[in-house]
């Protein structure tokens, strides 16, 4: 039984990961591919559709795992919140996976489009022709170096926000299942104030797995190592943006809840009435 369970989160973890880049990967198709694209001059309908594929994702799958669906996501929570640290490995690997799996699906539906596009623009795959459709690379102006530190900034911002949103004190947090979305929001309005930078990966699987695809699909060094070398920026740019955003939160926020502080009051008169009821 308990290896069915256990199975069972690792097996909601990639199914979260492959909601989440089959809906999002197809916007960016959708956004790259397309001339003039369906998102010409609306940008936050991109963002919105990624939330929503985050959102989507932890209703699907948050009873069974919780829904990371991040491994920056996991690592806090082992950091911060007691989850255990030897499902982390396992965790971000099965979230990896799903990334792979839904890019192959992602392929396959834009994969005549993607084919068309290069012919198009005179581009090859080998060269990095429609790999934005899949993975991230800098925007205008933004050196690696520069892209690491905003991938710690943006990741950081995420998971502090979603601390917050699911922290048992917070009597300002979403109530009932609303969580979710809010959190499909965050997702939403971290793309829409600075995805420009470097396409706002913030999560390590949803990078990694499409781009390990990607490097077996054709894109090769386009997609390995990548231009400057880009492959490692985010992956361990939100890594530890993560561990920051946790701690920012943690230290910064949850010791002052009013909720939280009365919790700690209480337990003193707990332990002394309890030799009362002996």
């Amino acid at each position: 039984m308990i290896r069915k369970q256990y199975f069972g989160e690792l097996l909601s973890e990639a199914v979260a990961v492959f909601i989440i880049i089959a809906f999002g990967d197809s916007v960016a198709a959708m956004y790259t591919l397309y001339s003039p694209n369906p998102y010409q001059g609306s940008y936050w309908g991109v963002c919105i559709a990624w939330g929503l594929s985050v959102t989507m994702a932890i209703y699907a799958t948050g009873s069974v795992s919780g829904t990371h669906a991040n491994p920056a996501v996991t690592l806090a929570l082992a950091m911060y919140r007691k989850f255990p640290w030897r499902k982390v490995v396992p965790y971000c690997a099965s979230q990896v996976v799903g990334g792979f799996v839904g890019a192959a699906l992602v392929y396959q539906l834009y994969g005549p489009v993607i084919n068309h596009f290069n012919a198009a623009q005179h581009l090859t795959r080998a060269a990095g022709g429609s790999a934005g459709v899949f993975f991230t690379h800098p925007g205008l102006a933004i050196t690696p170096a520069h892209a690491f530190v905003d991938e710690i900034v943006l990741t950081a911002f995420l998971i502090f926000g979603i601390f917050a949103i699911t922290e048992q004190y917070n009597e300002m947090a979403p109530k009932a299942n609303s969580g979710a979305f809010m959190i499909g929001l965050l997702v939403a309005l971290i793309g829409a104030s600075m995805g420009y930078l470097e396409a706002w990966a913030i999560n390590p699987a949803r990078d990694l797995g499409p781009r390990v695809f990607c490097f077996f699909a054709g894109w090769g060094s386009s997609a390995f190592p990548s231009p400057e070398n880009y492959w490692w920026v985010p992956i361990f740019g939100p890594l530890l943006g993560g561990a920051a955003g946790g701690a920012a939160y943690q230290y910064l926020i949850r010791p002052y809840l009013p909720a939280h502080l009365r919790s700690l009051s209480a337990e003193p008169k707990s332990a002394a009435a309890a030799p009362e009821l002996t």
